[in-house]
Parts: C-alpha cells; sequence; structure tokens
C-alpha cells in the first residue's frame, strides 16, 4: 500500500511539468506558423520613407523530419533586389526547461548567395546538415508567450558580437503576431552609441504578400 502511494505521489508531481512541456511544444507549433511565410514593410515604408525601406522577408520550415524542433530558413531582401539578399539565416526554434521558447541564429557556410531565392526552393538547403551551419554565438532570441497570443522577445545584454559599421555588439528586439511581425536590429560601437539599424523603431513586416514574379 505504502509503495501504491508513494507512485501516486510520483505522478501528481510529474504531470505539471509533462504539462508544461507538452504546452512549450504547443506554442512552439504555433510560433512556427506565425513565422512561416512571406512579409513585407512596403505599408510602413510608404508611411514613413525617411526612416523604413520596402524590405521583402521570406521564412520557410526545412529539415522537416528532423525531432529536435523546428528549422527555419530566412532570406532578408530589398524589395528593388529581391535575387539579391542581404541576410540569409537559418533558425532553430526551441523550448526550454523555464517555459520560454529561443530562436537559436545560423549563418549560411561560404557564399551564402549560393542559396539564394531557396525559400522558393527549400530543397536546395538538403545538401546541408545542422552542423554545417555556423552559430551566431550570443544571438539567439527568447520568447516569451503574451497573453494576446503574441511572442515577444529579445536577444540578452551585449553578448551578439557584431563589427559592421564601427559596431562592438547588436541587438534584436521581435514582437511576432499571427500576420505581422516587428523586428528592431541595432548596433552599438563600445560606447553604447547606435551606429546601424532604425532609430525610429522596429521595422513592422506584414504577413501574406504576393512573391515577387520568378526571373527568366
Amino acid at each position: 500500500m505504502r509503495d501504491r502511494k508513494f507512485g501516486q505521489k510520483a505522478v501528481l508531481v510529474l504531470l505539471p511539468g509533462l504539462a508544461a512541456l507538452a504546452g512549450c511544444q504547443s506554442d512552439l507549433r504555433v510560433l512556427e506558423g506565425y513565422m512561416t511565410g512571406s512579409f513585407s514593410s512596403a505599408e510602413q515604408h510608404l508611411a514613413d520613407p525617411e526612416n523604413f525601406h520596402d524590405i521583402r522577408l521570406h521564412m520557410v520550415p526545412i529539415w522537416s523530419q528532423r525531432a529536435d524542433g523546428p528549422w527555419l530558413y530566412v532570406e532578408q531582401a530589398a524589395a528593388q533586389r529581391p535575387q539579391r539578399p542581404y541576410r540569409q539565416r537559418v533558425y532553430h526554434l526551441r523550448a526550454n526547461p523555464d517555459r520560454t521558447l529561443e530562436s537559436v541564429i545560423y549563418e549560411l557556410p561560404g557564399d551564402p548567395l549560393r542559396f539564394a531565392g531557396a525559400w522558393k526552393e527549400p530543397a536546395m538547403l538538403d545538401e546541408l546538415s545542422p552542423n554545417a551551419l555556423v552559430l551566431r554565438d550570443g544571438c539567439s532570441i527568447t520568447l516569451r508567450k503574451a497573453e494576446n497570443e503574441t511572442f515577444v522577445g529579445s536577444t540578452a545584454g551585449e553578448g551578439c558580437s557584431s563589427s559592421l559599421r564601427g559596431a562592438s555588439y547588436a541587438t534584436s528586439e521581435v514582437v511576432i503576431e499571427a500576420d505581422r511581425l516587428m523586428s528592431w536590429d541595432r548596433g552599438f560601437d563600445s560606447e553604447d552609441q547606435q551606429v546601424w539599424g532604425a532609430t525610429k523603431g522596429g521595422y513592422v513586416f506584414t504577413k501574406d504578400v504576393p512573391p515577387p514574379p520568378r526571373e527568366p
């Protein structure tokens, strides 16, 4: 009888942890759905062209056969030059023991432009594996689910190094919703002065913009 009671108590202790884990996995799938698709900052650019460019952002799932959480290929380019993206990354979404979610950031090996357009043909990345990617150490974004079903997150401190335009480190802040996302990336020098990135606030990307036509 004593062993049975002990077993029942052990089950009761485990159940909340299992429920939390299931909730995190469910949130992870929702986050992946929010992030997947084509986005544009055209509306924001039209409203404030001096401070925001017209940028196209594409995120598509890759390596769906893996069991270690969603992987996304990310491509960002000026609307005028969609075939020449200025940023290409791979994001690994995962759940943490503290019930937060995390987007781990990787760079592509070698010349990333050889994968330009892979958001239209994700199979272009089948030749790669996570072991071939270059981790952006300190640049991961930790996210928490807000009450309004959005995900809010940022990098931590000054750990994301950057040398762009004299920067010492970079920061990222994001708010991810079902139909749009806000992303504010900034670079700061060793004296904490901003040297690149938007100064009036984050870029707002609206989802489900028709993709640009294929090049002939």
